[in-house]
This record gives structure tokens, sequence and C-alpha cells, in this order.
């Protein structure tokens, strides 16, 4: 596990595409490097990535960023995206990369999500005693229509 290099980009791309496509979710956008570059590639970044690099190809990445807690009145870091490619699966990989980013927080609580229909990621966080917390994520677009108001 390392931290993500801008020769990276073109990989870390391909990898979450894949991801996006895996999670059933709408295309990565055009332009998305362009956006990503500034965000991971400044001092001191605002989107922070570990790629798992194998043998000089990037199979998995995770991105995270800081925030603050109104009910803790503490910093927590979101991990917004875990991912491998799937045939680096079951070989322990997953379980570096979450340890690599528990490291790279320091004391900060970790959260993030899944999907509900993704049983084999909940079982992974699980048994890596993550436990889940009930919640209903919600996104608003505020350049689209906001419909089913009033």
């Amino acid at each position: 596990m390392r931290p993500v290099k801008p020769d990276d980009l073109p990989a870390l791309l391909a990898l979450i595409a894949d991801h996006a496509d895996y999670e059933r979710a709408a295309p990565v956008p055009p332009g998305l490097g362009d956006r990503l570059a500034p965000a991971l590639f400044t001092d001191p970044p605002r989107l922070r990535c570990l790629v798992a690099d194998d043998a000089g190809t990037l199979v998995g990445y995770a991105t995270w960023t800081r925030d603050f807690a109104t009910w803790t009145g503490r910093h927590y870091s979101h991990l917004d995206c875990l991912y491998l490619a799937d045939r680096h699966r079951g070989r322990g990989l997953g379980r570096q990369l979450l340890d690599a980013v528990v490291a790279a927080c320091g004391d900060d609580e970790i959260q993030w999500q899944t999907p509900a229909w993704n049983t084999d990621a909940q079982r992974f966080y699980q048994r890596l005693g993550a436990r889940p917390a009930e919640k209903v994520r919600y996104t608003l677009n505020p350049s689209g229509p906001v419909h089913g108001t009033g």
C-alpha cells in the first residue's frame, strides 16, 4: 500500500470506473481526472488516496476525507471508497488497504457506507470489527430539480 502518485491517475481512473460499475452506479463523468487531480495532489490533499500496487499494476484503492462531527466535537475520517479488482480479492489486500487507512487516520474514528445489497463487503467489514450504523443516505443535486416537495 502506498500513496497515489500523479502518474497513477489513468490506472486509478480505470479502477474508479470499475468500482462504479460494480456498485451499479452511474458511469464516471468525463473529465473526472481533471477534477480529482487537484484534490489528490495538492499539499495538503483534500482527498487522500492509498493504492494497492501488485508488481507495478494498481489493483485497488481507498480514498478518504477528514471531517468534523457535531455530536462528538471531534474530527473523523470518511472512507469514501475502498475497492479491489475482483481477481485480487480474497488474498488479504483489502485488509491491508483498510489497515493502512486506519494507520493514516491516526486517532480519528472512520465512517463509511456500502450498498445494502453488498453482503460480501458487509461480512468483510464485520469480520474486521466494524459495526453498521443504521441510517438512510440521501443525496441532493443542487443543479437538478427537487421532486416530491410540497
